[in-house]
């Protein structure tokens, strides 16, 4: 009788993984969903999204410069195919504005609002906290690991 691992048991999996390569992708995938779900609580009494949360972070890191909505896009940590429909979203609740570029008229550049820059600060505390509880369970050592192992996870990914 082989031992049940913790994530078997999480998952109630009653047959052993196939491989570790299974077992590791499985519980990668487990534990980003219960981040995703840990940082959508702290942002749910706020009014927004993980999604919103973080195209807020990528302008107001760009800022006072505009990024073009492709690019934004790509910047997400998440990507996102409806990244027009986001940005509607966004400029509707006053935390982004878009205008589009004079060197092209094909591209729109999109800033961050003060509106969304006051609310991205009212949340910097709440989120950093999120931060340290997501991985309280971890050393600072072992977070330097962690950070290391998903980099390579990442560029195997290409």
């Amino acid at each position: 009788m082989t031992d049940v691992s913790p994530l078997q048991h999480e998952i109630r999996q009653t047959r052993p993984f196939r491989s570790p390569s299974q077992e590791g992708a499985v519980g990668l995938m487990r534990t980003a969903d219960q981040v995703r779900r840990h940082f959508g609580e702290v942002l749910a009494p706020y009014g927004i999204t993980l999604t919103q949360y973080n195209v807020l972070r990528v302008l107001r890191g760009a800022a006072p410069e505009g990024l073009p909505t492709l690019e934004v896009a790509e910047r997400l940590i998440e990507q996102t195919p409806g990244i027009t429909r986001l940005m509607d979203r966004l400029d509707a609740r006053g935390w982004v504005r878009r205008e589009r570029c004079p060197e092209d008229r094909r591209q729109v550049l999109c800033y961050i609002t003060t509106a969304g820059a006051e609310l991205l600060g009212r949340l910097d505390g709440p989120m950093d906290e999120a931060d340290e509880a997501a991985l309280q369970g971890l050393s600072r050592s072992e977070q330097g690991q962690l950070i290391e192992l998903l980099d390579r996870v990442r560029a195997g990914l290409g």
